[in-house]
């Protein structure tokens, strides 16, 4: 099963828009993730790349300056709403294409990328190994994949804190049936993950567990307006339709939690990342 219908509505219906608004504070708040990507990858001039989940473009026009005019990157995203603001973003730069595609089902031109690259866009197919064979056809032989996933839940505060936050105010958020259906961590059983990558004909698939700080931009009441606009925190009270008094309960909430955060550079939040590689036999 390949369709990814329901994660297009979500991106581009529910979560696009706050998404396009927050641009600034995630790209700040993630920088250390795409830069563990991108050194792992280790692209040079010339190269061309395929960036799956590219988003609003923060990682494809990173991924642009390393290749350089020379080289080429290729945006995948299933959301209208963010490659809109990615394009924007890419304007008047030659060498990024972005498309709007479902990278499970997209037909790649064969044989045609050095690296495939992922910052936290491939934890949401319905069908994981047909989704990775479907991208491996863009590779050539030897190419190298790197792919960013959240890690372990405990581990990830900015989920679990914000979650916590709306907890205490509204009552638990339902849980799925299925720990591995798409969400952000359905890569955080890293010995599954290799798995999936081997099933789908990726040669030498591993992991490295990763312990780093996001860096939100701002001061502590910045990452409160954040959260309350995306993420754990924003789908609770989504789902249970929070009124005005209960939205200010969650976001006294979550300025007491993350306050721990605070340091003299600015609030650093803990994460453990799944970082993926693998390469195109």
């Amino acid at each position: 099963m390949t369709d990814n219908s329901d994660q297009r509505s979500f991106w581009s219906d529910i979560a696009g828009a706050s998404w396009v608004a927050q641009q600034g504070f995630l790209d700040g708040l993630l920088r250390p993730v795409l830069d563990l990507v991108l050194d792992r990858t280790d692209l040079a001039p010339g190269q061309r790349v395929l960036d799956i989940g590219c988003g609003t473009g923060a990682s494809c026009l990173a991924a642009a300056d390393r290749v350089g005019e020379s080289g080429h990157v290729l945006g995948v995203d299933i959301s209208p709403t963010l490659l809109d603001l990615a394009r924007e973003r890419a304007a008047g730069c030659a060498h990024i294409e972005l498309i709007e595609a479902d990278a499970a089902a997209h037909p790649f031109e064969s044989a045609d990328r050095d690296h495939l690259i992922s910052r936290f866009g491939v934890m949401f197919f319905t069908d994981p190994v047909a989704a990775f064979a479907n991208m491996a056809h863009a590779l050539r032989p030897g190419a190298r994949v790197v792919l960013a996933a959240w890690g372990r839940i405990p581990e990830n505060p900015y989920f679990t804190e914000a979650a916590a936050a709306a907890t205490d105010v509204l009552g638990q958020m339902p849980r799925p049936e299925d720990p591995y259906a798409p969400s952000p961590f359905a890569f955080r059983d890293s010995d599954r993950v290799v798995g999936l990558l081997r099933s789908a004909g990726l040669a030498t698939p591993s992991v490295e567990v990763i312990r780093l700080d996001l860096t939100p931009p701002g001061a502590l009441d910045d990452v409160v307006t954040h959260l309350l606009n995306v993420g754990a925190a924003e789908a609770a009270m989504r789902h249970f339709e929070a009124d005005p008094a209960q939205r200010d309960e969650v976001a006294a909430g979550l300025r007491a939690r993350f306050a721990r955060f605070e340091t003299t550079d600015g609030l650093r939040i803990p994460a453990e990342i799944n970082l993926f590689t693998a390469s195109r036999a």
